[in-house]
């Protein structure tokens, strides 16, 4: 006897377009961030399996199976841990970004909303565990 599979209701439907929509932008970002010095990467590509797991959990599978996208992701998600690596990459880069802004003369304010944002991220950064 065949089974027929109920259809999805229209509502259902656009949201699983648009956790996979918004999961391909997130990694369109983080593959970005991975070229530009002032984009992160990791956060998209966390980001990404997040919308991933209700638009397409085939593709999650790929992405936190990718030899080279995947384990930030897996350290993310199983302990909250960022590599030592990483770490150091992501302070470089904010203290970079900082810097030029300071070279190029950014004006007081926006040098100080810079600096207390990016103290904020770093912080956070720093009290997290490595992987």
């Amino acid at each position: 006897m065949d089974t027929v599979k109920p259809m999805a209701r229209p509502h259902q439907t656009l949201q699983k377009f648009m956790h996979l929509a918004l999961g391909w932008i997130c990694v369109g970002l983080g593959i970005i961030g991975a070229v530009l010095p002032v984009m992160p990467t990791t956060v998209f590509l966390i980001l990404a399996a997040f919308f991933f797991t209700k638009g397409s959990p085939r593709i999650r599978h790929w992405l936190i199976s990718h030899p080279t996208l995947g384990p930030p992701i897996q350290n993310w998600e199983d302990t909250g841990s960022i590599a030592p690596r990483v770490k150091l990459l992501a302070l470089s880069m904010m203290g970079f970004t900082l810097g030029a802004a300071i070279v190029f003369a950014a004006p007081i304010k926006i040098l100080v909303i810079q600096a207390l944002c990016m103290s904020a991220a770093a912080l956070y950064i720093l009290t997290r565990p490595n992987a």
